[in-house]
């Protein structure tokens, strides 16, 4: 599974973390791999591995120079290429330079992240070219993200996120009934306009993973109308959530080994309408130094019971866990590192779940069998590719449904003292 991954162009880190030219270098963990990430005097992004190609000291400490990561053990230095261009610690006639290449992975910064593609076939004819994800369509889009390491297996957080049943339990505090006509959002709660807790899921496999729709009964005239909520199984870690009435919704699972996880949660849309990262952050209680320590980790864990705050859950709070995905992230730790799923008893309202393992063992199956990576050349999603949610007349086919992703610069937020039933 590890080797269809690296198929794919990954997220490595986001810009943020090495915005700063010559500035300090970051440690990143990606497929169990260690890796060092710079921005060099020239504003180019270097993604290689941590250790010194001398005597793999981590490289993370040296000095960021001149075009150049410098190892402070004996200050041989690598361009963001992985070319050795100074070994301070050889004579002048040495030619050992020449001879050593530092791996080294091709990089494209976009919609917030730095990407890298480790494939093994990686700086060769074969490689696939980046393209933008469906989540960053545009240069023009605005995409904001949270991020927070989190201590479990990739699959299992993305369980959580093309799982839509479970929205209607753990999350019913923030995400509430309303007698509105589409799904709307104001500054502390998203409204939907259903009170239906048992959707029924209908599945439609695609050469890039799936798409299925949670069909639920709408608060108005629920005789004549469906709601529908289509989310979109991009292979291999990315999820495309029903937006709301002013940005869309995504995320993406990057496994840093077996028990830890880089999760990303992005709104995404027209720069007038889409939050600013603070905001956003703020919303869903990611908030560095708040939230989060320095590195990303969650302060909310299962020693301290998730911050949970039972005399809130007296006063209305389902939870008593404030921010929608720490909800979330107590479920899946609270799982165990690699849950036990032998120990499962699924329903029908986990179908998505149970259609997620089928495809991806298949996909590694084919994968090992000489087949295509799942989700890349002729198999990568198209461009309009996109999750959706609407009120329709109960005849309507959601396959077929004519979706676009929320896109109108003139859209209004709700007030945040909204009445919600």
């Amino acid at each position: 599974m590890g080797q269809l991954m690296r198929r794919h162009w990954t997220p490595i880190c986001l810009i943020e973390e090495v915005a700063e030219t010559d500035g300090a270098p970051v440690k990143a963990r990606v497929l169990g791999e260690d890796l060092v990430v710079f921005r060099d005097s020239n504003g180019d992004v270097g993604v290689m591995d941590e250790y010194c190609p001398h005597r793999r000291a981590s490289l993370v400490f040296g000095r960021n120079e001149d075009c150049g990561l410098r190892c402070l053990y004996h200050g041989w230095k690598v361009d963001v290429k992985g070319n050795v261009i100074e070994m301070v610690s050889e004579t002048a006639m040495s030619v050992a330079a020449q001879q050593v290449k530092h791996k080294a992975y091709p990089v494209q910064e976009w919609g917030g992240f730095v990407w890298a593609y480790m494939g093994a076939d990686h700086g060769t004819s074969t490689m696939p070219e980046f393209k933008p994800p469906a989540w960053a369509p545009t240069a023009d889009a605005q995409v904001t993200i949270a991020k927070a390491i989190i201590p479990c297996n990739w699959a299992q957080i993305l369980e959580g996120a093309i799982d839509s049943a479970h929205s209607s339990s753990l999350h019913s505090s923030d995400m509430v009934p309303a007698r509105i006509a589409s799904a709307g959002v104001t500054e502390t709660t998203w409204l939907r306009p259903s009170t239906d807790k048992a959707p029924r899921l209908h599945i439609e496999r695609t050469h890039y993973g799936f798409r299925y729709a949670a069909i639920r009964r709408p608060i108005v005239n629920a005789a004549a109308n469906d709601y529908v909520r289509s989310s979109v199984f991009v292979a291999p870690a990315t999820t495309l959530i029903p937006p709301n009435n002013l940005y869309n919704v995504a995320n993406i699972n990057v496994p840093i080994d077996d028990t830890n996880t880089a999760f990303y949660f992005m709104a995404w849309g027209h720069k007038s309408q889409t939050p600013d990262t603070a905001t956003w952050r703020k919303f869903l209680g990611q908030t560095v130094g708040v939230d989060l320590d320095a590195t990303y980790r969650p302060l909310r864990n299962r020693e301290n019971n998730f911050w949970q705050d039972r005399d809130s859950m007296k006063a209305g709070s389902f939870t008593g866990i404030t921010g929608f995905p720490n909800q979330d992230i107590a479920m899946w730790v609270t799982m165990g590192p690699i849950a036990d799923r032998t120990h499962e008893r699924l329903g029908a309202s986990d179908l998505a779940i149970v259609e997620f393992r089928k495809l991806m063992l298949d996909a590694v199956m084919a994968f090992q069998g000489g087949a295509t990576a799942i989700g890349t050349g002729d198999m990568a999603a198209p461009s309009s590719v996109c999750a959706f949610q609407a009120i329709v007349p109960k005849a309507t086919d959601w396959r077929t449904y004519a979706a676009q992703p929320v896109w109108d610069s003139e859209g209004t937020a709700l007030e945040p003292s909204y009445a919600a039933t």
